[in-house]
């Protein structure tokens, strides 16, 4: 394999990534959710350890479908309020007594042991080669996860092959959010759309 290549400038950004607190393996495009744009594993691996007694509510109401309950109650929010609305202010659900936190930021300070705690439980993952499409099998080169939450997507280009230019063509041409004659990619939404609805939810 030459250094030329797009494949190993992915490998060198993942092992980069891996090597610097990133959850990376191989495997983990066969967990994603193409129909949620979410990362179910992740999602609830974080919830059970960020937030045990809200997990205990969620099976204790709704039992095993709790593992299907909770990522389409997230997918819902972020269509209505978007990513960030999401991550900043967490998600409403019946039986639980304040909202679910869905990431936690870094505090500015260490005081707190249970806000440094829910800091080190994050999971930010990356993932290659994603298959993101509910209609064909078109593939980003590395999608950017939060706690099961998607954060980004990449095309990778090198100066040897394409330049950036091709890169954005493709987002432009090839990942339309909204193809003709199917539902939208929630993955590929813009976030400027999420923006406008939670505009009009202030008063």
């Amino acid at each position: 394999m030459t250094l030329h290549k797009e494949i190993a400038f992915e490998s060198e950004i993942c092992e980069h990534l891996a090597g610097h607190g990133w959850l990376y393996s191989d495997g983990d495009a066969a967990q994603y959710d193409r129909a949620r744009a979410l990362l179910p594993p992740d999602l609830i691996a974080w919830v059970k350890a960020t937030q045990p007694q809200a997990w205990d509510a969620l099976t204790k109401n709704h039992g095993a479908a709790a593992e299907s309950v909770l990522p389409d109650r997230i997918r819902k929010q972020i269509d209505d309020r978007g990513t960030l609305d999401v991550m900043r202010h967490g998600v409403e659900m019946i039986g639980l007594r304040r909202p679910l936190i869905r990431a936690q930021f870094k505090p500015a300070m260490g005081m707190n042991p249970d806000i440094v705690a829910r800091y080190a439980a994050n999971r930010p993952r990356v993932v290659r080669q994603l298959r993101y499409s509910r209609h064909n099998e078109n593939c980003l080169d590395l999608a950017l996860f939060l706690n099961g939450l998607p954060v980004a997507t990449v095309e990778l280009k090198s100066d040897f092959t394409q330049s950036v230019g091709d890169a954005i063509d493709q987002y432009r041409f090839d990942r339309d959010p909204r193809p003709k004659g199917h539902r939208p990619q929630p993955d590929l939404r813009p976030a400027r759309q999420a923006g406008r609805r939670r505009s009009r939810r202030r008063p």
